[in-house]
């Protein structure tokens, strides 16, 4: 059995649905389909019954997740091993403005216990590039926040954030309970760098990219600096902490910001593979941001 058609087949098995399962994989449906024919044809049993509606393990199916998950892990455990021995094992970690912070310690202490003789850099990057250097190689996985494009990167959502808009203490709306976005038309808003990420851009320029006058900002920092001295209008997902003469007002019509693990294609390798699982089962636990 090979460990790619294992991925395969634990992928449908999760997700109990080829075509999710598919797109979770980002690869067509029917080279997934033939994968997993080939895997019950060589065991020489269904793994899963299939009907219009999705998939559901046959007790067969059921024994090879939980033997293709340990698997799939030990494999991954014995590569960044020999990684390790042979002095070669580094993780580059992208973050962008909160995300560090709202990772925690939780999740640095965690891990640390699991890989100690892996190398983790730390790569900060400024709002241009929400992916903070993913598709230029600097990275191997980043800690950011969506949205923004995801061609040929996977995500996994950790937590999701209501967003406000960020206002001046001294603002006639500060005081208000929420806003909308059209309360704010007319208002100066930050500008990004020529080359910004289109996606992340519309979001954080709220619907009135078109009438931004503010000032070009590259730094989560610039950006409430400019609200502080120019009374430019900016956004903010709630919780984050603000300087003295700045506050959030909730925005009712905006979507929330989603804190994400974001890797280039479907397998990240193993480091990236456990510091998913180790981040996800922080913040499974009551959040990595809280520690």
């Amino acid at each position: 059995m090979e460990l790619r058609v294992l991925r395969y087949f634990v992928a449908v098995a999760e997700e109990l649905h080829f075509g999710r399962a598919a797109v979770r994989l980002r690869m067509t449906q029917p080279p997934l389909s033939r994968a997993v024919r080939q895997l019950e044809a060589d065991l020489g049993c269904v793994l899963l019954d299939r009907s219009p509606a999705g998939v559901a393990l046959t007790p067969a199916g059921a024994v090879l997740l939980d033997e293709a998950r340990t698997l799939l892990e030990r494999a991954g455990q014995a590569r960044v091993r020999v990684a390790a021995a042979a002095g070669t094992a580094v993780l580059t970690v992208g973050t962008l403005a909160d995300s560090a912070g709202q990772a925690g310690t939780r999740l640095a202490a965690a891990y640390r216990a699991r890989h100690p003789h892996v190398e983790v850099r730390i790569r900060e990057a400024d709002l241009t590039d929400p992916t903070t250097g993913l598709r230029s190689g600097l990275v191997d996985v980043a800690l950011t926040r969506a949205p923004f494009d995801t061609t040929g990167l996977t995500t996994h959502v950790l937590r999701s954030d209501a967003v406000g808009a960020v206002l001046r203490a001294d603002d006639p709306l500060a005081g208000r309970g929420s806003l909308r976005l059209d309360d704010l038309a007319g208002r100066p808003w930050f500008r990004f760098p020529d080359g910004t990420d289109p996606v992340w851009a519309a979001f954080w320029g709220g619907r009135h990219t078109a009438r931004r006058s503010g000032p070009v900002v590259r730094t989560a920092h610039e950006c409430l600096q400019s609200v502080l001295w120019s009374g430019t209008v900016g956004l903010i997902p709630l919780g984050h902490p603000l300087p003295e003469g700045l506050t959030a007002v909730p925005l009712a019509d905006m979507p929330p910001s989603h804190l994400v693990i974001a890797w280039c294609g479907t397998d990240p390798g193993p480091l990236v593979r456990s510091f998913v699982r180790i981040a996800t089962a922080a913040w499974d636990r009551g959040g990595a941001a809280a520690a």
